[in-house]
């Protein structure tokens, strides 16, 4: 213990008891990521069931070879924020290819897409605004709701009555009202209703902002969940990342020029912020090219997370990821060491990424898995289900 901070030192120890009375802290351990979606720990070789690496970009030859590339021509760093000099040209070739795919008229990337949400929806709302989010929305929408110091409600989630009332009780008191909501929601697998967000947006003079990170390179032809519909339902402000499907690291909103124009001057994320690295720029956009000339291997995730629902006789999934509801977090941490011993790597989620009482497996898909490796997986996972529904 520090002699001078005695007190901060019990603090954390404190904490850190809570947590681990609770089952809820959270350890880093050492992970090895391999291609064919591989991964050693501990010095077991694992098959890798929880990464969002959906396509196996991170290890295609073609992107890294890009990365390699860009690394050699334009360095490991960028340097400098882009409003100094961090503003390499593979930037403005990324957001040009990245609003092609989105239907905009322009794109602005960030340093992740944590710091994306951190940064849109404080620069477009303050206080006397009026935000609505979906209760199961990524925390970072959250986060970035609480720091624009506007008035935020959640309505419950997917429930376009409940935001339909909300809308007709709050909308009239409040100068401008945002929309929040996933694309493809992370931890559940579905899809929002993106056709009825739009037409209450309209109704209502709210500006929807779709977080899609989960839904670009697997849903829409890889185009994400705004082309899932017929015809496309894009919203006024399409976010995104390039750390899921593309495998590499990033984040992006795609929007109007008028929009991407005033957070290139507003977005504290950006402004105070270190670009890019090139080679995840150069990666990204190596990974954009090969999703749009393989539509099969954008469908391949969520037909394998298909025929892993069915063997295990759960609901169809509507993305690559598959929920397989626990209960209690000391049950899901046991469910999860079950399966890594049986040389599975699949990790408990638990509150508060989840809400209380639904602590599970997040299982998710990739192109890059064999058919033997989710049928050997749904082996494991049947038999879980089956205790379950016995317990029940």
């Amino acid at each position: 213990m520090s002699s001078n901070t005695p007190s901060l030192e019990q603090f954390a120890a404190r904490k850190l008891e809570g947590l681990e009375r609770r089952h809820l802290r959270r350890r880093l351990v050492v992970s090895d990521n391999q291609p064919s979606m591989k991964t050693v720990r501990d010095g077991r070789l694992l098959t890798n069931f929880c990464s969002n690496d959906y396509l196996g970009m991170a290890h295609d030859p073609a992107v890294i070879a890009a990365a390699q590339a860009a690394t050699e021509r334009y360095g490991a760093g960028s340097g400098a924020s882009r409003l100094v000099s961090g503003g390499h040209p593979l930037l403005f070739e990324l957001e040009a290819r990245l609003a092609a795919v989105k239907g905009s008229e322009d794109c602005i990337v960030f340093g992740s897409g944590y710091l994306a949400n951190l940064a849109i929806t404080p620069a477009l709302a303050g206080p006397g605004d009026l935000i609505l989010i979906d209760e199961l929305a990524h925390a970072c929408l959250h986060s970035g709701a609480k720091l624009s110091g506007a008035e935020t409600l959640v309505f419950r989630h997917n429930d376009m009555t409940d935001l339909e009332a909300k809308l007709a009780k709050h909308r009239t008191t409040a100068r401008h009202t945002l929309i929040l909501t996933d694309g493809v929601f992370s931890m559940d697998g579905d899809i929002a209703p993106l056709p009825q967000l739009n037409r209450l947006a309209e109704q209502f003079d709210a500006w929807l902002l779709v977080d899609d990170a989960h839904g670009l390179g697997v849903t829409g032809d890889g185009q994400g969940t705004a082309h899932a519909f017929t015809p496309p339902s894009r919203a006024a402000l399409q976010m995104g990342t390039l750390s899921k499907a593309l495998g590499s690291y990033g984040g992006y909103l795609c929007a109007s020029r008028n929009v991407c124009e005033l957070l290139r001057t507003r977005a504290r994320p950006l402004v105070f912020t270190t670009a890019l690295p090139p080679s995840a720029i150069a990666g990204a956009l190596k990974a954009l090219e090969l999703i749009e000339a393989d539509q099969e291997r954008c469908a391949r995730p969520t037909v394998l997370a298909r025929r892993f629902a069915r063997a295990c006789g759960l609901p169809e999934p509507a993305s690559p990821i598959v929920p397989v509801i626990i209960g209690e977090e000391a049950d899901a941490l046991a469910a999860s060491t079950a399966l890594q011993e049986a040389g599975f790597l699949v990790t408990a989620i638990r509150p508060p990424t989840v809400p209380r009482g639904t602590a599970r497996l997040r299982i998710t898909f990739s192109a890059a898995h064999s058919e033997s490796d989710v049928d050997a997986l749904a082996d494991q996972v049947a038999p879980m289900l089956n205790a379950l529904e016995a317990v029940s």
